[in-house]
């Protein structure tokens, strides 16, 4: 067993979002995000095959979806997120990082 925790490790370079897979299956992924301006390309959406359960755990987001829609997440505000269900990160707080925690099932 090795402790981890999810505020560590944290890179310095941020100029690209980081993506990293905490722990999965062949049915559940979970992965930490992080943030700190970053947004999803102005053209095409997220999409996924599954739910995504997202929880902001420090900073600020903007969620947008295809019906023009947004959902604002503040630090400890989650979301499920249904299969399909097209969406994009409009916004990240700039200057602070947003951890995201994400379960895919």
């Amino acid at each position: 067993m090795t402790l981890n925790n999810i505020y560590a490790d944290i890179p310095t370079d941020l100029s690209a979002e980081v993506f990293e897979t905490l722990a999965g299956s062949k049915k559940v992924t979970i992965e930490r995000i992080i943030s700190k301006g970053h947004c999803s390309p102005a053209q095409g959406w997220h999409q996924q095959e599954c739910h995504e359960w997202v929880i902001v755990l420090q900073g600020a987001a903007i969620l947008t979806f295809e019906d023009d829609s947004q959902v604002t997440l503040n630090t400890g505000d989650y979301l499920n997120i249904k299969p399909l269900q097209k969406h994009k990160v409009s916004w990240t707080r700039p200057e602070q990082k947003t951890i995201w925690l994400a379960i895919h099932y």
